[in-house]
């Protein structure tokens, strides 16, 4: 079968967010099927859809409903076919697709670090006693009392550019960011400095931009094959695979990071309590191709080791 490429008389539609950071990964997602499949910029139109997550930010994630709040629109626009394929942040992604959905494209990895970002201070570890730090994210939050119960943690939503006005209204005096977005950008000096995935483990897909399609689309599909990098794919099977199984959502602060060493996968995971007073850690390795299996092995591994009410808020 041909396949019948977009045109300018009939474009492939990217669902996207709008904000900075989203469209910059749709414009990726475009330059790389033009390049391709030598394509002009008008075979293609970036659709600009507002989900709840975008709409509702005066309130932290846990108490309007997780990650489907910057999903759940564009995925409805995707199944009605008002979008052709949709471009996401893979750490916002929830583990199950809608029936009808397919996310198996992954678009080569930025760097998965935290960044540090302040005006006045150099780094996480010259934070002085008491400091205000702001953070949504509960993984960010529960590590950083973990290690420094001193701090005071605030409510920190919005873009890059909200969060960077929120500091400069003395809101607090740092935050974090993902390195991936600031590189994306081109905003990487922004960060007073990136934290090594050792001091702390980032999100589970932190840095990866997915694509998903209808999955009786077989235009799409061949697309953004075409496109897809393996490696990448082979990394977020095992970290999915491990989030899927601690039922992972923006209520429990969840860490993992897989890494490729030749043919062969190295996995490490970690969980917190939401106030940081518990971490429980550990790590998988085995072949690269067998990444699933060891993200649900490593699971089920430090559930084990969790009291009852681990993920309990207190």
């Amino acid at each position: 079968m041909t396949l019948m490429l977009p045109t300018p008389a009939a474009p492939l539609k990217i669902g996207t967010r709008g904000s900075p950071l989203a469209l910059a990964q749709a414009h990726e997602t475009r330059r790389r099927l033009m390049s391709a499949f030598d394509l002009p910029d008008a075979a293609f139109e970036i659709v600009v859809i507002k989900t709840t997550g975008d709409r509702v930010l005066d309130r932290p994630l846990k108490e309007i409903g997780g990650k489907g709040l910057f999903t759940r629109e564009i995925e409805d626009a995707l199944l009605s076919g008002g979008i052709d394929i949709a471009v996401h942040s893979m750490k916002d992604m929830p583990v199950a697709q809608p029936e009808g959905l397919l996310l198996d494209t992954y678009l080569p990895r930025e760097d998965v670090r935290d960044a540090f970002v302040s005006h006045h201070v150099a780094s996480l570890a010259d934070l002085p006693q008491g400091a205000v730090v702001g953070s949504s994210s509960l993984r960010r939050r529960a590590q950083l009392k973990a290690r420094r119960p001193d701090l005071e943690v605030v409510e920190f939503r919005g873009n890059v550019q909200t969060r960077m006005k929120k500091l400069e209204d003395g809101v607090a005096v740092a935050t974090f960011l993902a390195m991936a977005g600031l590189n994306r950008l081109g905003m990487a000096q922004v960060a007073r400095s990136a934290i090594a995935p050792e001091d702390m483990l980032p999100a589970v897909a932190q840095g990866a931009i997915g694509v998903e399609r209808r999955a009786d689309d077989a235009r799409a599909a061949k697309m953004l094959a075409a496109i897809h990098d393996r490696d990448t794919g082979l990394r977020l099977a095992a970290e999915r695979a491990y989030l899927a199984a601690l039922d992972g959502s923006c209520e429990t602060p969840i860490a993992g990071l897989a890494l490729l060493e030749g043919a062969d996968l190295w996995l490490r995971g970690e969980i917190l309590r939401p106030d940081g007073s518990e971490v429980i850690a550990g790590e998988a390795r085995g072949a690269a191709s067998d990444g699933a299996r060891l993200g649900q092995d490593l699971a089920r591994r430090l559930l084990a080791q969790a009291p009852k009410g681990f993920f309990d808020w207190r």
